[in-house]
Formats: structure tokens, sequence, C-alpha cells
């Protein structure tokens, strides 16, 4: 009778052993990985303020156009920049701006998307990514500043006006400026190899 019972009793012992080691296991990865979450937060708020202040200067400024120029007329600032008060119902640039009010909610809504994938893509790049940080946080600042515009508004307030030798380049914003920079510097860091860092994983 005790053969049987020892016998019975050495396997839950066993399974107790097991279990208490996979259990440290599992704390010791979360231990591991805790900091590791915590610095990826702290650089994305930190880019995160980049989009903020993107957002902030570009809603500060359309306001600032919308109180003090005269909707579609053009006030010389230099010898190819003008002040040029638009309401643009389209994208970036005015493309679709004729269009019978669709694009509101289609731009709207693609601007709400894109902002959550970007959010996503910044989330998920590396702490020494910096251009592609740099280039993710310009064009979240820009797409969330057209889309406060979308939402509230119907349009986006357009006023900067360069021109050169008779052509004018669509009237844009801080914000449509933001998403160029950034969808240019995107294309950059895409073209540029990371050498130093495939040479440190070496």
């Amino acid at each position: 009778m005790s053969k049987v019972e020892h016998s019975v009793t050495e396997p839950s012992q066993t399974d107790s052993q097991a279990d208490q080691k996979t259990d440290a296991a599992a704390q010791t990865a979360a231990s591991a990985n805790s900091p590791r979450v915590v610095q990826q937060l702290t650089f994305c708020l930190a880019w995160l303020l980049l989009s903020i202040a993107i957002i902030a200067a570009d809603l500060l400024s359309k306001h600032w156009a919308s109180n003090n120029l005269t909707l579609y007329s053009s006030q010389e600032i230099t010898s190819w920049l003008n002040f040029h008060l638009a309401h643009n119902r389209g994208a970036a640039f005015s493309f679709l701006h004729d269009a019978d009010g669709w694009q509101r909610w289609f731009f709207s809504s693609v601007s709400s998307i894109v902002s959550v994938i970007l959010l996503v893509w910044l989330w998920q790049t590396p702490r020494d990514a910096w251009r592609q940080a740099l280039a993710l946080s310009l064009v979240l600042g820009g797409a969330i500043g057209n889309l406060v515009d979308r939402l509230y508004l119907g349009y986006v307030v357009d006023f900067i006006d360069v021109h050169y030798a008779g052509w004018h380049w669509p009237a844009f914003n801080i914000a449509d400026a933001a998403i160029t920079v950034g969808i240019f510097l995107l294309v950059i860091d895409g073209l540029i190899p990371r050498k130093t860092k495939d040479k440190s994983k070496g």
C-alpha cells in the first residue's frame, strides 16, 4: 500500500516543480520585457511631442490666417511668397477640391485610418531609427492637423502661396508641408542602407 501511495505522490511533486519553473520563467521574461516597454513608450512619446507641436503650429497659423487675411485675396510677403487664404475641400494641394462634397468624409476616414497606422508604425520603430521616427511624426502631425479642419469646418484652410516667374504652386499650409517633408524623409530613409546597425549585430 505504501509503494502505491509513493508512486502516486512522486508524479504530483514533479508536476508541482515543473509549474514552479514555468512560473519563474514567465516572471523572468516579464521582468526583462518591462524595461523595453518603458523605453519604447518613452521613445514614442518623445516623437509624439513633435507631432503635437506640428498640430498646434498648423491650427494656430490657420486661425491667424482666417482672422487676418481676406478669402481668395493675395498678400505679398516676398518676391516668391504670398499669403493667399483659401478653403480647400479636397486633399493636399487642392486635389479633388471641386468634387460634390463626398470628399470631406472620404478624406476624413482616410486620414483617421492613416493616423492609426502611423501610430502603430511609430510604436514598432526601433529606437535607433531616428530618421524613420522623425518622418512618421511629421506625417502624423500633418494628417491630424488637416483632419481637425475637415471634421470641424468641412474644409482645410490653406494660405501659403509659393510662386516663381508667374507660376504658382497650389496653396498649402503647415500640415501639408509637414506631410510632404515626412514622406520625402521616409523615401530617403528607405534608400539608405543601415550598415552601422548590421555591423553592430554581426
